[in-house]
Formats: structure tokens, sequence, C-alpha cells
């Protein structure tokens, strides 16, 4: 077999799927409402937790609270955003486009990945402005500039992981309201875990699910990587989960795409 016939297939996914990340951008950017809800929702929670709750809130580290909660509200912020990502799949699946892309040799891998792409530049934009509003109220980060680039290395990587879950969450729902109920599922993971008070804080019985889930150490790790404190193993074990629920999630959603377009 000549390198032409492997590389040519190669690069007409890469090509499809490029194509896809345009198709799903120029269609996230005119739903206005859901960007801004996306945006709008971490941001007030932030206020909300560093204004009227903070005070009441004791983390033991000797930081101000707005320092303490913003590694959680940025990982929030991607999880408000992923959920566009389950509708889009979703009304995708349900309008009958994807019959047409398929007869145009668009596979589903491409589609998906498109998809993915989008949700993670739109999430990434959104993280940005988020970080950016935090400065505005006090958030003053302090990191090295490895420390920098592994906190942006890691938060990209759990955005990318999120988002391609979501797509899977896009195919199993049946309608786009149930699809964007994923939000609301990633916003339950950031309460059982160190986003806005310390999990010794909470009641024993809840700790080892606290300590144990995905969330907790991306956020104890980009909270240490940002203030410049030891961060021990958790960037690994938060590495270790982001790419556990990538690959999961790329099997679990070529095997549905593969089933539902059948």
């Amino acid at each position: 077999m000549s390198d032409t016939a492997i590389i040519s297939p190669v690069g007409r996914a890469l090509n499809n799927s490029l194509v896809m990340t345009a198709r799903s951008v120029r269609l996230n950017s005119r739903n206005v409402d859901a960007i801004f809800t996306s945006l709008m929702l971490p941001i007030m929670l932030m206020l909300i937790f560093v204004y009227l709750f903070g005070g009441a809130i004791s983390t033991g580290t000797g930081e101000p609270y707005v320092a303490y909660v913003v590694p959680g509200v940025l990982l929030l912020c991607a999880g408000f955003g992923s959920s566009g990502t389950a509708v889009g799949v979703n009304e995708d699946m349900k309008g009958g486009i994807i019959d047409r892309l398929r007869s145009l040799d668009v596979g589903g891998a491409s589609i998906l990945a498109g998809h993915v792409a989008s949700s993670t530049v739109r999430n990434t934009v959104s993280t940005v402005l988020v970080l950016g509003v935090a400065l505005l109220i006090g958030f003053r980060p302090s990191p090295t500039l490895p420390g920098a680039l592994a906190a942006a290395g890691l938060l990209l990587a759990f955005i990318v992981a999120i988002s391609w879950l979501a797509a899977t969450v896009g195919l199993v729902t049946k309608s786009p309201e149930a699809a964007g109920a994923f939000s609301f599922f990633m916003m339950f993971l950031t309460y059982p875990s160190s986003t806005f008070a310390p999990i010794d804080t909470m009641p024993s019985w809840i700790h080892g699910f606290a300590y144990h889930q995905p969330v907790t150490p991306v956020i104890e790790s980009l909270r240490g990587l940002l203030l410049n404190e030891p961060v021990g193993s958790d960037p690994w074990i938060a590495l270790a989960w982001c790419a556990g629920i990538l690959l999961t999630a790329m099997a679990l959603s070529g095997r549905l795409f593969r089933n539902r377009t059948a």
C-alpha cells in the first residue's frame, strides 16, 4: 500500500474535522443567549460566594477567599459551557443533518471532533473572561512561568475531556432539554469538592467521595499552581482523570454514534 493511500484518509478526516469545527463555531456565535448564560452564571456564583458568603467561610489558608474560590469557578465555567456541546450534538442527531453529512463522506469522528473543538474554543474564551473578572475583584495569582503553563495545560485538558463527555451525553439523551441538563451534573460535582470550602469542614460521610472524584484534584492543582504553592501528586491524578474521561467518552461516543446512525 502506498504512503498516499495511508495518509489521504487521515488528511481527509482532519479536513472534515476543521470544517465541522468552523460550522459549530458559526452555530454557536448565533446562539448569543446560551453564550451569555454560560458565561454569566459562573461569574454570578463567584461574586455571590466572594461578597456574600466568603466572609463566613474559613479556608485555613491565610489567603483571601477570592484566591481560594477562583480555581473552582474556572472549572464551573467549563462545565456550564460544555452543556452547549451536548445540546448541539443532540440537535444534529434529531435534525437529519447527520444523514446529509454522511452522504458527503463525513465520518462520525469528524462530526463529534468539530463539536468538541468548538466547545474547547468557546470554553477557553469564557474561562479567560471569568479570570479577568476575578482579577478585577482582587484575585492575585503568583505562579511561576512553568506553573502558569502547567495550569493552562491542565485546564485545557479538563475542558477537552468534559467537552467530549458532553458530546457523548448529547448522543444518549432524547431531547435538547435533557442534553442541556448536563450542566447541572457538572455544577453538582463542584459542590462536594474543595471548590467553595475545604473538604475537612464537610460531614465525614462525604469525605471519601469528595476526595476521590475528578473535580477535586483538578481544583487543588490549579489552586497550587496559580498561587505558587506545593501541589504534590494532584496534577498527575488530575491528568489521569482527564485522560480516563476523554478515552472513555471517545470510545463510548463512537459506539453510540454508529448505533444511532446504523
